[in-house]
Order: C-alpha cells, then sequence, then structure tokens
C-alpha cells in the first residue's frame, strides 16, 4: 500500500552511540516524532556512491523536511555528507547509468521538477520547467530521454488544456460523479490521471522542446494512486520504450485488482501494447535486465484479492517464454532488482517476523539464499560491486549499510539519531512461539519494558496489528512503535496471528472470511502463552490496542473477550462491516474478505459484525478516528463512540479533523500518544 528497514547488532544502542551510563529514560512520544528517518538508498551503478534521503523534522511547521546525503562507498571508513542542493528540499535521487548524475525531485522553484546535480553536490540545475508538478521520473541509460508523470484530464490533448481546466472557476462548487472511486485514500477524484510524458535531454542536462505524451487518453493512472512511484514504469535499455502498470479504470476499477503491464514507444507512435493481459490479477514493478534480454516483474495469481502471493516472472523477449522464478518459494517478493551481470536477482520479503534480502539465481531459480537475517529491510539498490540498503528493528530506527560483493556482513554506513537516543534505553525484545489455531505455529513478540527489573510486574499493552494481512515484526514503526509504550512503562505483546504475512500464503490466506474466530483464536492462545512465558506480566492490568484490522478487533474482542483487558484502544477500527462493504473505497478489499458484495453474500458480513454484539460492550474503550480516512470512514468511529456513550461505558474520542487512516502530522503523533497514555494509565494503576 513504502516499502520501509534491518540486521545484526548494528539495531543496539551500542552500535548507535549509546553508552549503558547515559541510558536513564524510555522513548517517548516527542522522540519518535522527531527522530531523523533514512530512506531510499541508492547506489551509483559503479558502486562508488550511496546517496540517500534523510527526513528531518521541522517540529514547528509541523511537518517533515527532506534532504540528500552522500557517502563514498570506497572509503575506510565511510562518512556521510549532506549535499548542499538539499537547501530548499531534495528526495528522489536517482543517477544517471554513468554515476556522473544525480537526478532528484525539488520544489525550490515553487513546483515539484527534476533537478540535476554531481556527486560533489555544490550546485543544481534545473532539469525540468513544466507547468505541472511532476510525479515522478526515469531518465533513460543514454541520457538522452527523460519520461515523467504528470496529473493531466485524460480527455486534454495538450497540457494546456489542463491548466485551463483548473483555472475555472469553482463556482458553483458542486460535482458530478457517473462511476467510483469518488474518494481514495484521503483525496476526492478530480479528474485527472497521472500520464507518461517523454522529454528530450540536450546536451547540458536540461529538457527541451514540448513533452510528447505516451499514454494520450488513457483510462488509468502511471503512476497508480495513491502510493505508486517510478517503479510502476521502466524505460528499455534501448531508450526506445517504456513499459509500465496499470490499472485500466471503467466503473470496475474499485473492484478490480486487475493491473497489466503495457508498452509504449518514446515517440508516442502508437497506443500502448497490453503484455500481460493473460493474466488478470495484479502484474507490477516491470523491470529490464541488464542486457535487455529479459523483462521481469511482479504477479499475482488471484484476481481482485490484494494480498495474494507475489512471484517473481521473467520472459525472453526474443522467444516470447515466460516463467515463474523460484513458484516453489513460499514467500511473497516484495521490491527486486537485476544484479549488474544479470546473473542474479535480489528481492526483499517477510520471512517469520523479519523482512529479509534474498539472492535468486536468476538462469536457474530455486530457493533463494537469504542475504540478511534479523530486522526489516525497507530499501535497497544494485551496483557493479555489491548491494546498499537501510534496516530498522524494533530498537533501532533505519540505518544505511553496504554489502559488498564479496563481504561476509553488511558494512554500516549511517548512525543517525546517535545523539539524539544517547540518553535512551530500549526495551529488550524477544521474539517467541506456540500453537494457534488448528494446532499451527504462530510468533509472536515480547518487548519488555525500558525500566524492566525482573522483581517487578508489569502493565502489559497488547498491540493487534491491521491489514489484516500485515504483520508486527521486528521493525521500527513510527505509528504503533512499541518502545514508546516500552519506555512509558508498559510490557508490550504482538501476536501474528494467522493471516499476518511472512509465514507462507497458506498462513496468510487463512483470515479470509474468518476475521473473528481464527485470529481471536490466535490472540487468545498467544496471551495465554505470553502470561505462562513471562511471569512479570500483569494479567490484571491490560489494555487491549489495535488500527485498522486491529481496531476491528478490539470492538471485535469488546463483545467477544473482554475478560482480559481494563480497557480498549480502537484506533481506525469496523463497527459495522455491512456499512463498510459499501462505503470504503477500495471495494475489491471488503469483498474478497467477506466472501463477496454486501447483497450477494449478507451473510458474510454479519457473521463477523461488532455491531452486532454491542449489548455486550463493557469495557472502558478509547476511540480515535481521522476525518480524512476513507478507507475505514469517519462514521465507523463515531458510531463506535455513539454506542459506547449510549450504552454508560466509559469512552472517549480522540478525532484529527486534518489526518488520514495514518496519524502524520508531529504534533499529532504526540497528542495521539498523550491520549493513549493517559487513557491505559487510568485503567491499569493499581
Amino acid at each position: 500500500m513504502s516499502l520501509r528497514r534491518l540486521l545484526l547488532a548494528a539495531a543496539s544502542l551500542s552500535i548507535l552511540g549509546a553508552s549503558p551510563a547515559l541510558a536513564e529514560r524510555g522513548l517517548t512520544a516527542k522522540d519518535l516524532a522527531t527522530l531523523d528517518r533514512v530512506s531510499d538508498v541508492r547506489a551509483s551503478p559503479d558502486g562508488h556512491w550511496a546517496v540517500y534521503d534523510l527526513r528531518t523534522t521541522d517540529w514547528d511547521a509541523d511537518k517533515g523536511v527532506h534532504s540528500l546525503w552522500i557517502v563514498d562507498l570506497t572509503a575506510r571508513t565511510p562518512a556521510p555528507r549532506k549535499l548542499a542542493i538539499s537547501e530548499g528540499g531534495a528526495m528522489g535521487a536517482r543517477w544517471s547509468a554513468d554515476s556522473k548524475t544525480i537526478y532528484f525531485m525539488s520544489a525550490r522553484s515553487g513546483s515539484d521538477q527534476v533537478w540535476r546535480t554531481t556527486p560533489d553536490g555544490a550546485t543544481a540545475t534545473q532539469v525540468t520547467k513544466l507547468p505541472l508538478d511532476v510525479g515522478s521520473f526515469e531518465a533513460s541509460a543514454d541520457g538522452k530521454t527523460l519520461v515523467v508523470s504528470l496529473a493531466v484530464y485524460p480527455d486534454c490533448t495538450t497540457i494546456q488544456c489542463t491548466l485551463d481546466r483548473n483555472a475555472r472557476p469553482k463556482v458553483p462548487s458542486g460535482v458530478v460523479y457517473d462511476k467510483l472511486f469518488v474518494r481514495h485514500w484521503d483525496t476526492w477524484a478530480d479528474g485527472t490521471r497521472n500520464h507518461l510524458f517523454a522529454l528530450a535531454l540536450g546536451a547540458d542536462g536540461a529538457a527541451t522542446g514540448q513533452p510528447v505524451e505516451l499514454t494520450p487518453g488513457f483510462d488509468g493512472d502511471v503512476p497508480s494512486k495513491p502510493f505508486g512511484d517510478d517503479s510502476d514504469f521502466t524505460l528499455t535499455r534501448d531508450g526506445k520504450a517504456v513499459v509500465f502498470s496499470a490499472r485500466l479504470a471503467g466503473a470496475s476499477e474499485p473492484w478490480s485488482t486487475n493491473f497489466d503491464l503495457f508498452r509504449v514507444p518514446l515517440d508516442g507512435s502508437a497506443k500502448p501494447e497490453n503484455l500481460t493481459a493473460e493474466n488478470k490479477a495484479w502484474d507490477a514493478a516491470p523491470a529490464f535486465s541488464p542486457d535487455g534480454s529479459k523483462l521481469a516483474w511482479l504477479a499475482m495469481k488471484r484476481p481482485t484479492f490484494e494480498a495474494d502471493r507475489y512471484g517473481i516472472m521473467i520472459r525472453d523477449l526474443k522467444t516470447g517464454a515466460t516463467h515463474e522464478l523460484a513458484p516453489a518459494w513460499d514467500r511473497s517478493a516484495g521490491a527486486f532488482k537485476w544484479s549488474a551481470d544479470g546473473k542474479t536477482i535480489y528481492a526483499e520479503a517477510e520471512d517469520l517476523g523479519q523482512t529479509k534480502l534474498f539472492a535468486f539465481d536468476a538462469a536457474k531459480g530455486g530457493a533463494p539464499k537469504a542475504l540478511t537475517d534479523q530486522g526489516h529491510v525497507a530499501d535497497f539498490d544494485v551496483s557493479k560491486t555489491g548491494l546498499v540498503f537501510d534496516r530498522d528493528d524494533l530498537k533501532s530506527p533505519a540505518q544505511a549499510y553496504a554489502l559488498p560483493s564479496k563481504a561476509k556482513a553488511p558494512i554500516q554506513l549511517t548512525h543517525v539519531d546517535a545523539d539524539k537516543l544517547a540518553g535512551v534505553k530500549m526495551g529488550e525484545t524477544e521474539q517467541f512461539t506456540f500453537a494457534g489455531w488448528n494446532g499451527e505455529t504462530v510468533h509472536a513478540y515480547l518487548v519488555r519494558p525500558a525500566d524492566f527489573d525482573p522483581a517487578k510486574t508489569y502493565p502489559v499493552a497488547f498491540l493487534i496489528h491491521g491489514g489484516p494481512q500485515g504483520s508486527f515484526g521486528n521493525l521500527f514503526h513510527y505509528r504503533w512503535n512499541a518502545q514508546t509504550f516500552a519506555g512509558h512503562g508498559y510490557a508490550v505483546v504482538m501476536v501474528d496471528f494467522h493471516g499476518s504475512t511472512g509465514y507462507g500464503q497458506g498462513f496468510t490466506d487463512a483470515i479470509s472470511q474468518h476475521w473473528g474466530d481464527r485470529p481471536l483464536e490466535d490472540l487468545q492462545k498467544g496471551w495465554a502463552a505470553a502470561l505462562a512465558k513471562y511471569p512479570f506480566l500483569d494479567k490484571d492490568r491490560a489494555c487491549a490496542l489495535g488500527g485498522s484490522y486491529g481496531g476491528f478487533m478490539v470492538n471485535w474482542i469488546a463483545g467477544n473477550w473482554n475478560g482480559p483487558w481494563k480497557c480498549l484502544v480502537n484506533h481506525d477500527g469496523i463497527f459495522d462491516n455491512r456499512m463498510m462493504g459499501y462505503a470504503t473505497e477500495e471495494l475489491w478489499f471488503s469483498e474478497w474478505e467477506n466472501g463477496g458484495a454486501p447483497w450477494a453474500n449478507p451473510a458474510g458480513y454479519e457473521k463477523f459484525n461488532p455491531a452486532n454484539h454491542v449489548a455486550d460492550w463493557v469495557k472502558p474503550e478509547l476511540i480515535i478516528h481521522s476525518q480524512k480516512d476513507y478507507r475505514i470512514p469517519v462514521e465507523q468511529g463515531l458510531a463506535s463512540f455513539g454506542a459506547l456513550q449510549r450504552k454508560g461505558v466509559p469512552s472517549e474520542l480522540l478525532y484529527f479533523p486534518n489526518e488520514n487512516h495514518w496519524v502524520l502530522k508531529p504534533h499529532n503523533l504526540v497528542q495521539w500518544h498523550d491520549t493513549v497514555f493517559n487513557w491505559l494509565d487510568k485503567w491499569t494503576a493499581k
């Protein structure tokens, strides 16, 4: 829906530079909101440099600020430095094929445009000067063409047409829609589509001439909305065409996951050609082999199921023969890349609570080799000399690493936040297993309070992840961070119940049409296993908390398993499953999870509907919801709060008028934690 994430002892505070003598307090919400964040690490093709994004927090402006940092991978002691061109904002760095140029995005000219600099980063030159914001970009290998995405009206034949329409007075203010996706994630539809345009690059590296629209009239978005990026399209090695992933919209877009790969020439002389029409499920992330002879991409097999396993497909462009790489590998691939020599494909994937880097033999396939172990790898890139990546874990925010081709272990490149965390003690973490639903092994994490004393007992925050096809694995989360609870004096238990990702596709599939029974059994057995294994958990001072599906489960627990809990916290959770089936924007999700549309299978929506069990709601519950949440509309939170208030159950509502399904603004993040901790403290006090 960043990919963000980890490995090795790099996660420990000793590597971050902390000293036991300085470990005086736990992680606070303000710490979390103001930590610097490493992401989007990119290696120069020749392996000399790595550039990465560093997001810092402007607390007064209540927003994040992005800058670019570079590190010399050939140095004996790599020392990152900030590129001077970062002043004014810079992000999305991408290398030219010859490693001499860094392209990046910046709004310093007044709109989002593509800029360029050299590894010294002393000066920057504007590449595009378009009248619309550039959404994403890719430069051709020969440096002669730049492909960008722009939001235009699909029936417009010129960019000026889009500008003229945008300039029209918005009076009257009513908007007539004739198909769905009237709103998506946190934005109302404005009639535009993300389309691709090609621009010629002159000898000075600047765009020249008029942009050529590659997808005129195309009824779809490239990149996709709301989270698509430049991984949705790629240029052929000869620089003559682009291949992109997109879903034809029509009237069925909100209940379809049928993304296909399309090929279109860069001169705009032909319409897009569908390369994967035979697959009615999701095809994504096209990538050509270094010699241009093969095309690889990610593909699901089951239409309308967004959490199906992604396999890596490879097509020989000369013969057309297509096969799946390692079809017997029971993990879902995330981002992937070819090695510089085309002999290896690297991919990241969740695996038993970790997110690892794997290496596949591109010719033979077979079981991949894991290159990392503990932690969560979020971004990675490939050069002639090896890999670079960033990873985090439950005890450490992300750091950048290099893994040279012949190295036995990664080399840590950054020590971001060492100063901010010097006086912070993280709670110790431990993964444990137990027999859950159907006797199958279920994994969970225990995080000790930061001030842990084995002679004491501690209140418990029982965290339930969303998705539901997700995971509370070994990662440093910026919304549901276990260490903020540990820093506040709570022990944390997190169960990766059936439906979680990273344990095989069958394990993930087990939750569909079983939202309230199989995962609930895992949570119940996981709670019992944690109490038996960790005597410092105070079972009489425990609260259950969750967001999204986790919020649904909190409401389900309120009516079906409220005995163990002193209080509950429901963030963006479902109250009425039937209404959710009509009101959410991505209908494919609700229809798959409940066995059809609400009118076609009403029993599927009522079987695990929290609204049907309100009579048994008796435990104090905090409701958190946001106005711009179109995934689970705010009325679901208001209904939960209304039911609790009408029944006289102690309850509070925390409402954010300017947040979506997540809480992203720094001040709001701190308020979220303050409100949650006040609620937990109130009901778990001795």
